[in-house]
């Protein structure tokens, strides 16, 4: 489990494809003191295994499933990614539930400066707006974000510097692909309020406060 909040950005140094299997190898060794043979790292939001590590490069492998519903096929050597450990029972939770089961791709439509923001419009599936809302939470290459605004094939939101600085969304730009983790939580609730034999409806959720 993780948060949506982003650690560091590391640099890809190596990639390696056998068997179907793509190894990645990731300097970062602003983490790698904290990391151990199977740790869970969130890679651009998606979670993934560490299977090698040294004082300041760690691997990890992505299987065929994932690499069918993320861009991680096309990162190469000197790529940037987002990078976050798992999160801690006792430390603070700042960000969102985020499980690093990324749900499917967005485009980058529009990006707007104004003023010390960034706004940033991604246009995505039908099936992946039906789980959002506005002012709904949204991961988008791991960064726990708000949607700000809800279109009918799109959705923005909108970066304060420090995030923009401190992730790739620095080197980001329009055309480019991000990963795409709607809310946790909501999907639990669209759940539990599609099954025909329950008594529980929107309107007690609601009461209820979710």
């Amino acid at each position: 489990m993780f948060t949506g909040l982003i650690e560091t950005v590391g640099v890809i140094k190596n990639v390696n494809t056998k068997s179907g299997v793509k190894s990645i190898s990731i300097y970062a060794p602003e983490i790698t003191d904290d990391l151990s043979l199977g740790d869970s790292v969130a890679v651009n939001g998606v979670c993934l295994t560490v299977t090698e590590q040294n004082a300041s490069v760690f691997t990890v492998e992505v299987i065929t499933g994932t690499i069918s519903v993320t861009y991680l096929e096309r990162l190469t050597i000197n790529d940037k990614v987002n990078l976050e450990r798992a999160m801690l029972a006792n430390g603070r939770f700042g960000g969102h539930f985020v499980s690093g089961h990324v749900d499917g791709k967005g485009t980058i439509k529009r990006i707007t400066k104004r003023n010390d923001e960034w706004i940033i419009e991604i246009s995505i599936n039908d099936d992946l707006i039906q789980q959002m809302i506005d002012k709904g939470s949204i991961t988008v290459d791991g960064i726990s974000l708000t949607i700000f605004k809800l279109n009918q094939h799109s959705f923005e939101i909108h970066l304060i510097p420090e995030t923009r600085e401190r992730t790739i969304f620095v080197n980001k730009k329009q055309g480019d692909e991000v990963h795409i983790e709607t809310d946790l939580l909501f999907k639990y609730v669209q759940k539990i309020t599609q099954q025909s034999n329950t008594n529980i409806s929107k309107e007690r959720l609601v009461n209820l406060g979710f």
